[in-house]
């Protein structure tokens, strides 16, 4: 197995919970007002330290997505997911952009409150 290399973000982060690798800056979150399966998840314009699982498509509240899970690439936890592409128009702000699912994450302040 390669070594593995992981960004380390300045600022407030938010990062995997199973093993605390960073995932994402507070700046970069572009709505909180999303919901998984689980509960709250987050809209984010970039994270790092993730790998893209296979693309698939799924309906959601708002209709038909393409999709790719995304995990940790430190621990292997599925952490949420990317847009790839939207059918419906005014879905398509959301392709390339990630979803974060707030269980699966700790806050900048160490919480993984929903």
């Amino acid at each position: 197995m390669g070594r593995l290399f992981a960004i380390s973000l300045e600022g407030n982060v938010y990062s995997c919970k199973h093993c605390k690798t960073h995932l994402a800056l507070v700046d970069d979150i572009l709505s909180k007002s999303f919901h998984c399966r689980h509960g709250k998840a987050y809209l984010f314009r970039n994270v790092v330290n993730v790998t893209l699982g296979e693309k698939e498509e799924r309906i959601m509240i708002t209709g038909l997505h393409t999709v790719a899970d995304i995990f940790c690439v430190s621990c292997g936890s599925m952490v949420g997911w990317r847009y790839e592409a939207a059918q419906e128009k005014s879905q398509k702000y959301k392709e390339g952009k990630f979803i974060l699912e707030r269980f699966q994450i700790l806050g900048p302040d160490g919480s993984n409150t929903r």
